[in-house]
């Protein structure tokens, strides 16, 4: 799905604003989608690293449907390279799989008989046609869809998702145009037309991991905190704490400095929560 052929067997692919060119049997920034003699074909189809029952507010969503279970699901793979990336094992890796169909899940979904499936763990933009498979069997037996995504999409794909899922949280990794595609590998304003999309399309939230020396100077999240509220001030916001990772050794966020947020974060919108502590 959402690629295009080219001369000598190369192809387009787009799904994501990256709109990778690939010669044959090159993939593309997501390490997952794949040249295949002129057809571009997915490596993570049916391959989860990670299944699990996971409290709803642990996604984390917290004001659609909570008190429940969810039952979440990832495969590997990420169209960002974030070197503070917290899952940097499923997103940058290829991490040891089990196969599952679309009708597997959902039938496990049926089996644990919770209200929901989340797409979680990893970038779900890259593992789209599962998602997407899935999302349409989920809704036919009544379950709802979550996603949990950097928001990373082109309209087309995003389109389709906004009528397949029931509630979303988008990962703002930041708020600079200009550092956005160095310390991420996208644009900022295609992560905020996306925002735009889904508030209008399904219940959102947004979660902001604090990252010392990415994200937390300048002011740049007390100006993505106005935006949101320009928008609606209800949007419920997370505000997380990052931990060093093997690719990133600053220490973890400093408490005070979360608590400072929080405080701004309140006079501006109605729900704000910390996490990751």
């Amino acid at each position: 799905m959402y690629w295009k052929t080219g001369k000598e067997k190369k192809v387009q692919c787009i799904l994501c604003p990256h709109r990778c060119h690939m010669e044959p049997d090159q993939v593309g920034i997501c390490g997952v989608r794949k040249n295949i003699r002129g057809k571009l074909l997915t490596l993570n189809y049916g391959k989860l690293s990670s299944i699990a029952l996971d409290p709803i507010e642990k996604k984390p969503i917290h004001f659609f449907q909570p008190g429940t279970q969810t039952l979440s699901i990832g495969s590997f793979g990420c169209n960002f390279f974030c070197e503070f990336c917290q899952n940097y094992s499923i997103s940058k890796c290829i991490p040891e799989t089990f196969s599952m169909t679309p009708e597997d899940v959902v039938n496990k979904a049926t089996a644990f008989n919770v209200p929901s499936i989340s797409y979680t763990y990893n970038e779900p933009t890259v593992f789209y046609e599962m998602v997407t498979e899935t999302a349409r069997l989920a809704k036919q037996k009544g379950l709802k869809n979550i996603l949990v995504t950097n928001g990373y999409i082109e309209e087309e794909p995003r389109q389709e998702w906004e009528r397949l899922m029931d509630a979303v949280n988008v990962d703002l990794k930041g708020f600079s145009k200009e550092r956005y595609p160095g310390n991420f590998g996208g644009h900022l304003e295609k992560v905020k037309e996306s925002i735009l999309a889904y508030q209008k399309a399904m219940h959102l939230e947004l979660t902001i991991l604090v990252v010392p020396g990415i994200n937390d100077w300048d002011g740049e999240i007390q100006e993505a905190i106005r935006w949101i509220a320009k928008i609606d001030p209800k949007i419920p916001i997370h505000l997380n704490r990052y931990y060093p990772t093997e690719h990133y050794r600053e220490p973890a966020t400093n408490l005070n400095d979360i608590r400072k947020l929080y405080n701004f974060a309140k006079e501006h919108l109605n729900n704000v929560r910390c996490g990751n502590f």
